[in-house]
């Protein structure tokens, strides 16, 4: 067996951070009410849970659309023996007074001195015998929160209220040891105006209640980042008894329709990876302010209303978010610094589902464009850079900073790669059983590499060649053996591109049966240097400006920048003033920031949006034009 792995130095911090596993006898998967326990340290939070740990939040919360806050109350049930403190992460939130158990007796608390990126601590007195703290206190800027008016919904008529809580926000809107190594499970009151529908990542309602009072459970244990409300106008559709779709009334019909085939996705991942241990799984299509395309919230989906193309073509996103309820929610990431262990996992069995519910060449044209999107950003940020690791050093910077296509793309071709040295016939039982083991756990990517070697590399024969998995997790740039994609689909597109390079016109190529994914492939392989003329070629035939389909416009108007075509800048304009996703964001400002007079449209543009713009991505863009956030 050739495998070249780990270094002696490695193998000791693993089995150190394994020591202070619990064993499968102290924490049974199967059964969520068990809190692990987790030594690693995270360098993004001030908690101290190997002295304190939070085992249940209950909420009590008034939202204030007028004065765009939350007040209430937080309490927090503890598990500990005998400390003397609880230390818990604020942002931004204004502490009104905190209570020691039943009976609710004042005790001492203090806001610690702020910190960039991570807010105050929060140390509150406590007795040895403290089961439960109460924390009364109201939100202020609160990141994870974007309140929308109503001419920011689809309706235009109410008010719109949804988190973001990932990486580190939820400390923003809840006192919390906002850390993704602790688990808790919760319930909470939330009291909204009447007529609007709130929703969390628990179990939901599915009708307006007259009262504008909800209560909600959780009973699995989740990390805070993982909690969620939203409060709109909003209508429920059913796909079946697991799963349906929230949205807009205007929108709704359309959202179910786009997303009607989430239970065969369902089937799939649980075929292959294990029993869904959610519940219902159920999507939230959001307004365009949504920084991301999805958030895996448990229960509860978030959803960007840009994948509503009207043909399913963009449904990969729905089969990515339903993968987090395996990798990510079930294990998750222990620190930011492993956050390659959620969304490589992610982007893996989101293709592995792909290709069951739509065959394997549609799941190979998917992991081309993904390529592709690997090798730009490794082009962007530097092959030798230490940002090209899996595993990440973010101490000092904001966890959003490792949420790039490095964990995303290279965290799946590691694992397809794994999966092609050893065989789908042992790579699909070891992965299975790896999330039977880890179910309700954090884990981090030492432990990770320890369980593959112990269960997987040791086990394999002499003559399978497995790669330098080292080099794959704390090496920079891309691996040796990287895996090879052929799409056939691909190539037929590249054979139309060159036809019109040639001199073929736009209007004779044959391209009736594309979808989504090979339009952006013939868009992204538009050669350097277009004239004016030649995109009016391609605009006219294909009527790139005004297309509906937001993953095909925003590559077409990044194409349009750079080569300056004019009848595409208010179609920018638009695009960027109405669309808050930051993945389509940053490269239509990159591309802009190229020429001072895209510079000044930028800034122009920017100045008319940023007010539309979730937390999330405006702080991207300020950092990109050197914008202060204040």
């Amino acid at each position: 067996m050739k495998i070249r792995l780990v270094t002696t130095t490695l193998i000791v911090c693993t089995l150190a951070l394994a020591a202070c596993r619990p064993s499968a006898e102290e924490n049974p998967a199967s059964d969520s009410s068990e809190s692990p326990t987790m030594a690693t340290h995270d360098v993004h939070s001030f908690a101290e849970p190997d002295q304190v740990r939070v085992e249940h939040l209950e909420l009590d919360l008034t939202v204030d659309f007028e004065s765009q806050t939350l007040h209430g109350m937080a309490s927090l049930t503890l598990d500990h023996e005998g400390a003397e403190q609880l230390v818990l992460d604020t942002r931004d939130l204004d502490i009104q007074g905190v209570t020691l158990g039943d009976s609710e007796e004042a005790t001492d608390f203090e806001l610690g001195a702020e910190v960039a990126h991570l807010g105050q601590p929060l140390t509150i007195a406590i007795r040895p015998d403290t089961e439960v703290v109460h924390v009364r206190y109201a939100t202020r800027s609160a990141d994870a929160v974007q309140w929308l008016t109503p001419a920011q919904t689809a309706g235009g008529e109410r008010p719109f209220l949804f988190t973001q809580s990932q990486a580190i926000l939820a400390r923003t809107w809840v006192p919390c040891q906002d850390t993704p190594a602790v688990r808790m499970t919760y319930s909470a009151t939330i009291r909204v105006p009447m007529g609007l529908m709130a929703l969390m990542s628990a179990e939901n309602p599915t009708e307006v209640d007259p009262s504008g009072v909800y209560t909600f459970e959780m009973p699995q244990r989740i990390p805070s980042y993982l909690l969620a409300l939203a409060v709109g106008d909003l209508e429920y559709r059913a796909f079946d008894e697991r799963s349906g779709v929230y949205a807009e009334p205007s929108v709704v019909e359309a959202a179910a329709w786009e997303f009607a085939d989430t239970p065969a996705m369902m089937t799939a991942n649980e075929q292959l990876y294990g029993p869904y241990r959610w519940g219902k799984y159920d999507l939230l299509v959001l307004p365009p302010s949504f920084p991301f395309g999805g958030m895996e919230n448990p229960r509860l989906t978030f959803a960007t209303p840009t994948i509503i193309a009207g043909d399913r073509s963009l449904v990969a996103l729905i089969a990515h978010e339903l993968a987090h309820s395996w990798s990510g929610n079930l294990v998750t990431n222990a620190t930011w610094n492993d956050f390659w262990l959620n969304e490589g996992f992610t982007v893996y069995l989101e293709r592995r589902v792909m290709e069951e519910v739509y065959g394997e060449a549609y799941a190979t044209l998917l992991a081309e464009l993904g390529r592709q999107d690997l090798h730009a950003t490794v082009d962007r940020i530097g092959a030798d850079s230490a940002d090209t690791h899996l595993y990440l050093d973010l101490d000092g910077r904001n966890p959003d900073d490792g949420m790039t296509d490095i964990a995303y793309e290279k965290g799946y071709f590691f694992l397809r790669s794994l999966e092609e040295a050893v065989g789908r016939e042992r790579w699909d039982p070891f992965l299975r059983e790896y999330f039977e083991t880890h179910a309700f756990e954090s884990t981090d990517t030492a432990s990770f590499v320890q369980y593959l070697t112990e269960n997987l590399l040791d086990t394999l024969p002499e003559s399978v060649e497995v790669g330098d998995v080292e080099a794959w997790i704390y090496g920079s740039g891309l691996p040796e053996n990287f895996p090879q994609i052929h799409s056939e689909s691909l190539e037929t597109v590249e054979a139309q591109l060159a036809a019109w390079q040639e001199g073929q016109a736009a209007s004779e190529l044959a391209t009736d049966s594309w979808n989504s994914h090979e339009w952006l492939h013939f868009l992204r392989h538009l050669p350097p240097g277009l004239t004016s003329e030649q995109m009016a070629d391609l605009d006219a035939a294909f009527g790139f400006t005004q297309s509906g389909n937001s993953e095909i416009l925003a590559e077409w108007l990044t194409q349009a920048i750079g080569a300056d075509y004019e009848p595409a800048y208010p179609a920018v304009e638009e695009f960027l003033t109405e669309i808050g996703r930051r993945k389509f964001l940053m490269p239509l400002y990159r591309a802009l920031v190229e020429t001072e007079e895209g510079k000044r449209r930028a800034e122009e543009i920017y100045a008319k949006a940023r007010p539309g713009y979730h937390p999330v991505s405006s702080g991207s863009v300020d950092a990109l034009l050197g914008w202060s956030a204040e």
